[in-house]
């Protein structure tokens, strides 16, 4: 399964971003940057952007953090990251090769872990995905925050209906002629429909150890941003 996902990011990480603005109608940007306004609210210097890409979520929490924040962005696929490299350098952002399952930091190293879009690409069954949620708390620091945009479900069924109707006609044939990919842009159609909608990836979110979490739903609830705190003791 790992190396099928890995695969498959490395044939579409040319055209990756493309992409994803032309299926969101560059809806995704505007996201990432909301995500992003919402983590930089963490405090601290040193945050992580994990399953990172080709790293634009890690380019917009350099936008708006302090000049002393040390951003690492991590990811397990090469080519994702080398698309991320040829972008403006940084000299606060870090790049490291690594799965987000078995990340390779000691425990309670960073104020703030982000990711966006990829959650659902760990998530073969909620074991797994319970897994690497653990790893992510397990690595931020007492009173960390941790952030989470992703598509979601709609409350509103014919909004859902809707969503999954163009998920289904547009994402495998637009992906596949922009990248040439068939399998990858097969895949990706198929993760979107089956993810939780907000309630119900809180509740994990929570059984993983994190408090307070709350939700933000974007456009009609196709997406969402989570946050949520890794309390201290006392806390």
């Amino acid at each position: 399964m790992r190396k099928g996902i890995q695969k498959i990011f490395s044939e579409v990480a040319e055209t990756y971003e493309l992409i994803n603005h032309v299926l969101t109608f560059g809806l995704d940007i505007l996201w990432r940057k909301k995500a992003a306004q919402e983590a930089v609210r963490a405090k601290g210097f040193l945050w992580l952007d994990v399953c990172s890409g080709t790293g634009e979520m890690a380019h917009n929490l350099f936008r708006l953090a302090d000049e002393k924040v040390r951003i690492v962005s991590v990811d397990f696929c090469h080519p994702m990251l080398a698309k991320a490299l040829e972008k403006r350098n940084i000299p606060n952002l870090f790049f490291v090769l690594a799965e987000s399952g078995r990340l390779p930091f000691p425990d309670m190293t960073f104020n703030l872990v982000t990711i966006s879009f990829a959650t659902r690409n760990i998530f073969p069954n909620k074991g797994v995905l319970n897994t690497h949620l653990k790893e992510f708390y397990r690595v931020l620091m007492s009173g960390g925050h941790f952030v989470n945009l992703e598509t979601s479900q709609p409350s509103v069924k014919i909004i859902q209906k809707l969503f999954h109707l163009y998920i289904k006609l547009a994402v495998k044939p637009l992906g596949f002629l922009l990248s040439g990919s068939k399998a990858g842009y097969r895949y990706l159609s198929l993760t979107i429909p089956r993810f939780f909608p907000p309630e119900e990836f809180s509740s994990i979110l929570r059984e993983a150890g994190f408090t307070r979490v709350t939700h933000r739903s974007l456009f009609f609830g196709v997406s969402a941003i989570h946050t949520a705190i890794k309390l201290g003791i006392g806390g």
